[in-house]
């Protein structure tokens, strides 16, 4: 199942010359943050993610609307507009490529690449991005599990749920994570935790949330923060 999320991404590359990094990391957020806040992203939300100050994200809202990149409205919150879409699609188009082109092509471990991609989703080369999607092979997903929006903009919608919402006795297999932060993924590395691993949930304790599972290499305690921040599907999901 394909969702579209603006057919028409392409036709606002014209006006990307004219928006600033800044501009971009704010549209990006924005875009992530509207997951939950579904009738408008308020600033101290906004300030939060950007880690700035709440007077620095309404200086900025107004720069973005001002560039019909946003809908803003006080008390409401932001949303983007169809060309603020458009662009922060775009950009987490470019990330997630260059994630993949890092960790297959130049052997970076799926913990280091995040920061790099950061800076050089920012490239403006139309042709380039093209170029790295189909010398990967149109990758459909990151290393980290994330979808990666096509040419048009489109994401591949994905069935998986996270490890704490499984039944015990239930196999399951690793597609994804939710933090996607260094800690976190040095954690699954060191207990050989990746995209693909099977396990099996053998027991959930009602006292704290924590899971036993049953890897490929022997049984594992994780926490409830752990099984909260891990996606998966079920092995007899296609």
């Amino acid at each position: 199942m394909i969702v579209s999320i603006k057919k028409c991404i392409f036709g606002y590359r014209k006006y990307t010359w004219m928006i600033s990094l800044s501009e971009e990391n704010y549209l990006k957020a924005i875009f992530h943050l509207e997951t939950t806040f579904k009738k408008g992203v308020s600033t101290n939300a906004l300030a939060e993610e950007m880690e700035t100050k709440a007077s620095s994200v309404t200086d900025m809202v107004k720069r973005l609307s001002e560039k019909k990149l946003v809908n803003y409205k006080k008390y409401q919150g932001v949303k983007l507009s169809p060309k603020g879409r458009a662009t922060a699609v775009e950009i987490i188009r470019k990330h997630r490529l260059w994630e993949c082109f890092l960790v297959e092509k130049l052997n970076f471990n799926w913990d280091e690449v995040h920061e790099v991609a950061e800076q050089l989703e920012h490239v403006k080369s139309e042709k380039l991005t093209r170029e790295i999607d189909r010398f990967l092979g149109f990758p459909k997903t990151d290393p980290h599990g994330d979808p990666i929006p096509d040419v048009e903009g489109n994401f591949i919608k994905t069935s998986r749920a996270l490890l704490m919402e499984c039944d015990e006795g239930e196999t399951v297999v690793i597609v994804g994570v939710k933090d996607s932060s260094t800690a976190f993924l040095r954690f699954l590395d060191k207990n050989n935790l990746k995209l693909g691993s099977k396990m099996k949930l053998m027991h959930k304790e009602d006292f704290d949330d924590s899971v036993l599972v049953e890897t490929e290499t022997g049984e594992l305690h994780l926490s409830k923060k752990i099984a909260a921040n891990l996606f998966i599907r079920l092995t007899n999901e296609s």
